[in-house]
């Protein structure tokens, strides 16, 4: 199997490698450091990168011991630009802000706060352009990127009919708000964030999504709600995140697999236009 020409990619925990069929694995070099380990196989008959963001960059053992405010983002979504992905999905767990949104449920994002405070959120931002990776002559240093739509819409409307036809429910939209961590929020910043339009909580969707919308590609995200947020029940454990997201692991891989089988050979978006 060729290690590249690959159009579509999932970024997740490493429970989501069983999704991957006959997988090659490689680490890709980037201009901002090196990729965790990559691999690269069949889903639902096509060929599919899978990358676990939270692995250690350079090495080709898989666990989660990279915390969110340390993850290379910029490293992981290049990797995947270079090897030709045009179409991310992504897992994430999360906590709820909303009485309907309740732990094992799955929420498809469709807006995002971003109320992290050290991360680097481009790839304009120095002498290191993207844009010939991309294909594109024109080389301004500054750019500007759309972000009314943070989460693609068309492979938004593929999740959710995908999840209509695999008879997955899913709440169809809802307010990502993306923080620091490693810690969990204080009751105060959840009312806070709920006050001003956030409905779902959790610590990795930023900048992935913006990464991903400077380098021309679709980025969607699958959230499995894993706990009330602080300040709606009486404690939050790392122990009853996992143990919940695990839960619903097989859900998530069977909406992985429908939406991968319905993604047409003629995908257009304009996404893939942000920057020209």
């Amino acid at each position: 199997m060729k290690m590249s020409g690959v159009k579509i990619a999932i970024i997740g925990g490493s429970g989501m490698y069983q999704l991957i069929e006959e997988a090659k694995s490689l680490i890709v070099d980037t201009p901002y450091g090196k990729s965790p380990r990559i691999d690269i196989g069949e889903v639902s008959g096509k060929k599919v990168a899978f990358l676990a963001r939270h692995a250690r960059p350079g090495s080709y053992e898989v666990r989660h011991e990279v915390p969110p405010h340390m993850i290379n983002y910029r490293a992981n979504v290049y990797a995947l630009k270079k090897l030709g992905v045009g179409i991310i999905i992504a897992t994430n767990a999360c906590g709820s802000m909303r009485e309907e949104f309740g732990p094992g449920d799955i929420v498809i994002p469709d807006q995002l706060i971003d109320m992290t405070k050290r991360r680097t959120y481009t790839f304009y931002d120095g002498d290191v352009s993207p844009k010939k990776l991309m294909g594109i002559a024109k080389d301004e240093p500054v750019v500007h990127i759309d972000f009314t739509n943070p989460y693609c819409p068309t492979l938004r409307k593929i999740l959710l009919r995908a999840a209509k036809m695999a008879n997955i429910h899913v709440h169809g939209k809802g307010c990502y708000v993306c923080t620091e961590g490693p810690r969990f929020e204080t009751p105060a910043e959840i009312r806070f964030f709920s006050l001003v339009g956030g409905d779902l909580v959790g610590m990795t969707s930023s900048p992935e999504a913006i990464l991903a919308r400077e380098l021309n590609m679709c980025y969607a995200t699958v959230c499995v709600v894993t706990n009330y947020a602080a300040g709606m029940q009486m404690r939050i454990s790392q122990e009853e995140v996992r143990a919940v997201f695990e839960k619903a692991r097989g859900k998530v891989c069977d909406l992985l697999k429908k939406t991968i089988e319905m993604i047409p050979k003629d995908y257009s978006c304009a996404c893939q236009r942000a920057v020209s």
